[in-house]
């Protein structure tokens, strides 16, 4: 599913009092933070990710791959915060503006 700019902004706008919920430390996407962010994203739609990188590609590659593995879609990077947003199959929480 592509977001558009109006539902990212409606999306960015509920992440902004979200706390981090899943950290990515110095040793990167281990398998435990891929377990937590699995279970995370079973409870929460919108989810906001701590990344420690040393630099900006090793960052981009992480996201990436946090991304691919969540099936989600971006909502927005800032420095070394990540929010993601995947809708439950079933009964969704967050309902998006149509346009």
């Amino acid at each position: 599913m592509k977001l558009t700019n109006n539902q990212k902004k409606y999306l960015r706008s509920l992440a902004h009092d979200l706390k981090p919920v899943v950290m990515v430390g110095q040793h990167g996407l281990s398998e435990a933070v891929l377990a937590e962010l699995q279970s995370s994203m079973e409870i929460h739609e919108l989810l906001k990710i701590k990344v420690r990188a040393e630099n900006r590609e090793e960052k981009q590659q992480i996201v990436e791959k946090i991304v691919a593995f969540a099936e989600a879609d971006i909502v927005q990077v800032i420095g070394g915060v990540l929010v993601i947003y995947k809708p439950f199959d079933e009964d969704p929480v967050i309902t998006l503006p149509r346009k």
